[in-house]
This record gives structure tokens, sequence and C-alpha cells, in this order.
């Protein structure tokens, strides 16, 4: 998931600028105003900073970043719920005109600037005297520490919701007493109402069949009777007239062949008639005009249409409004049995309080582990006798993460009393706390690019070779990029990138410039001793090359 490529348009003083990236240690140096920080800014843009109309270069119309990382498939879930593709790689990308409005994408499709930080806080880390981050979120402050320990966090939330849910089960049942009795009596007065006819679930249309039928009785046995006497009346009827017609054909079937097919045709008319005619026969046999199963039937479908036009539903409507009635009658019960709904909050409160204990448990045994790694670290970076404390507090009340409130506190010097980190007074000490938690849980975060903008600020001599090595050591299992004013930071770098300004049609312009063999001696050599190169400060930059390759192979 490391940083691949930067691309910048129009940006500050940078007109364009292309620039790929590798993995390990970089770093970025250039003289004073020469541009360095503007990539760290460019970067931050892309991934969802306030957009300000004032980057965009004098005589452009707008300004465009991007930035390209390495596919992670642990966002894969977040890029498809947000409706993002997923690829081999990550493309941010942000654009803002002269009027300060801004837009952004998320591999190519639109995305607000909510997405892009929310998105950014697991592509990379920013360090430095004033942009540092994550250490003060309290939730990035709790994921290093859950990190560090190994602690596993689903449980805990899955225990949070189900407790969450069920106390708001209760809280509202409590609440609506008194509307929910008002609904069960209602509902159980309709349901009473509608049980003393007990409609069927197909009765309605049975009753509307029954009822045509009985209602339209002597009409129905004419109409048989007169078909039965066009079939076979006594002057002869059709079925006479088929059998007939039938007989002549097949008589002289043997003369004319066609014959033999219409004598068929008309046999089969023939036995199809006679069925009727026998069907017809039955039919009257048990047909009569019942006036009292037409009242009957009356009443029935008088009741149902009543109940119908009370409740403002079609008739065939009744016996699903009745069992949507039965199931909300149900839910009402559930929701009415206080005693049952404070079992499940209670049970859900205690297997919450299990886990998040466990959880407890774990933090507080890692938590003192934790600090003496980071205190270690921080010796070498010039603040010798400093501590680092991972501060465990008791919550009043249990929270989403657990029990205890997390907080790092620092002691920059000996003797002095430990405090928040936010609260540190020196830039450059929370530079190089950073720095110091960063290498401690180098193999922890989520974040896979470090940045880390003049962390070096206020250090020389051997702890700026502490910080140089500590990042080296750092890129090996993260991406980690430097903006750096120190020759022993630059030395350590396993790639060297150069920002300087150049004057182009009367403009100034930025631009950045890999460095490599000689080029990089002279630049280390002008971080040494300035913009005259003596032929003792490359030789001591050879020197610091040659150490730093060297300390590499071994």
């Amino acid at each position: 998931m490391a940083l691949r490529r930067i691309a910048l348009r129009d940006f500050v003083i940078v007109r364009e600028l292309e620039l790929d990236l590798s993995s390990g240690f970089t770093v970025l140096t250039g003289e004073t105003g020469a541009g360095k920080s503007i990539l760290i800014d460019a970067l931050q843009l892309a991934l969802g900073n306030r957009a300000d109309a004032g980057s965009v270069r004098e005589g452009a119309e707008r300004l465009d970043v991007s930035a390209e990382f390495d596919a992670d498939a642990a966002l894969a879930g977040w890029l498809d719920e947000g409706g993002f593709e997923s690829g081999d790689s990550l493309l941010l990308r942000r654009t803002v005109d002269l009027q300060g409005r801004s837009r952004g994408w998320i591999n190519g499709s639109p995305a607000t600037a909510t997405q892009l930080r929310e998105l950014g806080d697991h592509l990379l880390d920013i360090h430095g005297q004033h942009a540092w981050q994550s250490l003060t979120r309290p939730d990035a402050v709790r994921g290093l520490l859950d990190a560090y320990a190994g602690v596993r966090t689903e449980a805990l939330d899955a225990g949070w919701h189900a407790w969450r849910q069920s106390l708001l089960a209760l809280e509202t049942a409590r609440s609506a007493q008194d509307s929910l009795q008002r609904d069960r009596e209602r509902l159980q007065w309709q349901i009473g109402e509608v049980m003393k006819l007990a409609p069927g679930a197909d009765e309605w249309n049975e009753l509307s069949a029954n009822h045509a039928r009985a209602s339209n009785a002597q009409t129905l046995i004419e109409a048989a009777e007169g078909a039965r006497e066009a079939l076979e009346g006594d002057d002869g009827g059709a079925l006479s007239a088929l059998t007939r017609a039938a007989t002549l054909l097949q008589g002289c079937e043997h003369i004319e062949p066609e014959f033999k097919a219409l004598g068929e045709v008309l046999a089969s008319s023939v036995a199809q008639a006679a069925d009727a005619v026998h069907t017809l026969h039955g039919y009257l046999r048990h047909a009569d005009t019942d006036p009292q199963t037409l009242a009957e039937l009356d009443e029935r479908m008088g009741l149902w249409m009543s109940l119908a036009r009370r409740y403002k539903r079609g008739p065939a409507d009744l016996p699903g409004l009745l069992a949507g009635w039965q199931d909300e009658l149900k839910a009402l019960d559930a929701a009415s049995d206080l005693e049952a709904l404070e079992r499940v909050e209670q049970a859900a409160q205690q297997a919450f309080m299990k886990e998040a204990g466990a959880v407890g448990k774990v933090r507080k045994q890692a938590a003192p582990k934790l600090a003496k790694a980071v205190t270690l670290a921080m010796q070498g970076l010039g603040m010798q006798g400093g501590s680092f404390e991972v501060k465990l507090q008791a919550l009043a009340q249990p929270g989403r993460a657990g029990l205890e409130d997390i907080s790092f506190l620092v002691s920059g010097h000996p003797g002095s009393t430990p405090r928040p980190i936010g609260k540190v007074a020196s830039g450059g000490e929370l530079s190089r706390i950073a720095l110091a938690i960063a290498v401690t849980t180098s193999e922890l975060g989520a974040a896979q690019t470090l940045i880390f903008d003049e962390v070096d600020a206020g250090v020389g001599g051997a702890v700026a070779e502490t910080v140089g090595r500590l990042m080296k050591q750092l890129g090996r299992d993260r991406q980690v990029l430097a903006v750096t004013h120190l020759p022993q930071v630059a030395a350590c770098a396993d790639h060297h990138l150069v920002v300087a300004k150049r004057q182009i049609a009367g403009r100034t312009e930025s631009g950045v410039t890999p460095l490599e063999g000689a080029a990089r001696e002279k630049e280390v050599a002008r971080m040494l001793g300035g913009e005259k190169l003596s032929q003792t400060s490359l030789a001591h930059a050879r020197e610091m090359l040659g150490k730093t390759s060297a300390e590499a192979r071994t």
C-alpha cells in the first residue's frame, strides 16, 4: 500500500511535476524556500485537507494534484460500500479553482473531501512540527496500544452493539407503556370482532361464486334444459343430425377416401356431444332453486362486507388484516414484557462487560511494555532522561471501546512531570516522540506510508545520526519519506530527491530531481558546508555516504 506516484499541476510554484516514488527510506532536501514542504502540502490536499484558492499557481485557472498508491485488499470493502472501483492501484485526485471550488475523485469516481480524508487515514501518516496527526486522535492512540498488545476488538464491538440495542428496546418499552397498553386493547378488540366472523383464507372467493350460482339458479336451469333440448329434442336435435351425417360419410368412404377423415371428425363430435348431454342430465337432476341457501349466503356476505367497510378494506383483505393484527399484538406483548426485556438487557450488559474486562486486562499488561520501548527510543533522539507513559484511566461509564480512556503522556526532561502529548510545547520534541513511537510500532499500524516533515528541527550531531538510522530502520517495514535539512539524515536514505527553484520565462518554479553518485555527494556537501563546496566538505560527504552504504551491506 506504498505511495507510487505524485503528480502536481499549477500548485503554488510548481507548474507541472510527476514524481515516481520507491519503497524504503526517501529524503527530500534543498535550500530553504525551495518548496520541499510543497509536496507534503499537495499530498495532504489530495487526501482531503481544506482547499484554498491561494494554492493555485499565479496565472493558472486551477490546480490539480493526484496521488497513486498500491492497492490494499483490506480496503476493498470500504471502496465497494462507497461505490468506488477496486483495481491494482488506488488513485486519489483533487482540483481547486480560483474561486476555491474543490472537486475530488477516488479511482475516477467523484468523492467528497470527507471520503478522501477517511481513506487517507488508512494510507499514510504525516508527522511534522505542525502536521503530525495520529497521536492526537483518541481512536488512533487506542489503536496503537491495541495493535501493540495484539488486541482484536470485533467481539467488543459486537457486544456493545447488542447491549445498546437491548437497552434501547427496554427504554422504549418503559417510556411507551401507556401507549402500548392502549394499542394492545385496541388490537384485542379489533381481533375479537374479526374472529367472530372467522374468515377463511379463500372463503370470500368461494362465497362470491356460490352466491352467484344461487341467485341465478333458475336462469342456469333454463339454460341447461335448453341446451339439452337442442342436442336431443323429441323432434330430433343436433346429436341426431351429427350421427346421421357421420353414418352417411362412413358408408361411402370406400369410394371417396376423403370421406374417411371427415367421418372421423364427425364421429368425434358425436362422442363429445353425447358427453355434453350426459353431463347436462346430471346437472338438471341436482339443480334446484334454494331460497334458504341463498338467504344464508346473503347473510354471510353481508357480514364480510360490513367488516370490510368498517376497516376500509376490500372483503378479500380481511384474512390478511386479521393475521397482521395478530402478529402486531404478539410484538406488543413482547414489547410490554418489561421483565423479559430487562433480562435480555442485563445479559447483553454482562457479556459486554466481560469482554471489555478481558480487553482491558490485556491493555494494562501491554501499556508499560509499550511505554518502556518508546522511552528507550527517545533516549537516542536528544531526549535523554525523558520518559513516555501510556495512561489507562477508568471511564465513569463504559464506552464503545471498553472501560478505560487511553492517553499518551510525555516527560521531555529528567524530573519533569509527564503531560498529555498534545500539550508538549516543543514542535521538535513532538516530531521526535512521533518518530520514537513510529519506530517502536513500525510493524503494527495500518498506514504503510509515513511522512516526516523536518522532524530533525533542533537536533544535530549524534542525535541527527540516530534519527537517520531510525528512519532507515523504519523504512524496512514501511515506506518512509522525510523532508530534512540534516546531512546525517540524508546520508542514511535509500533514495535522495532534491527540490530546487528555477527561473522560467520570468516566473519562479520549483522542481524535483533524483540524485545519485556524484550529484548526491555534492548535495550532502552543500548541506554540510553551504553553497561554496570545498574539497573538505565533499570528502566528508563521501565518507558519510560510504559509511551508511557499508552499514547497509552489513
